[in-house]
């Protein structure tokens, strides 16, 4: 990350070679939180539903609807428009 106040304003000049070296600066984001694997989060909630009956919110419907949305989204990226979901 780069703060406004610590990047570096260039002025082009073709006459001298670039003084400023712009991989320098740079500070570390911080990595304040840890994301487990979201496939291994929804495997065991399904197994929590199917070994102690607990609610399961992602259907047959839901699984479907994100098969849509990708296929989608590789067509709008193929034809480089916009695509309505329904």
């Amino acid at each position: 990350m780069q703060s406004i106040s610590e990047t570096p304003k260039p002025v082009w000049n073709p006459d001298i070679p670039q003084p400023i070296n712009f991989y320098e600066g740079w500070q570390k984001v911080p990595d304040a939180t840890h994301y487990d694997n979201a496939f291994k989060i929804q495997w065991e909630l399904f197994l929590r539903h199917v070994a102690l009956d607990e609610p399961f919110r992602w259907t047959l419907r839901e699984g479907a609807k994100g098969v849509q949305l990708a296929e989608l989204g590789v067509k709008s990226w193929k034809e480089k428009k916009w695509m309505e979901v329904s």
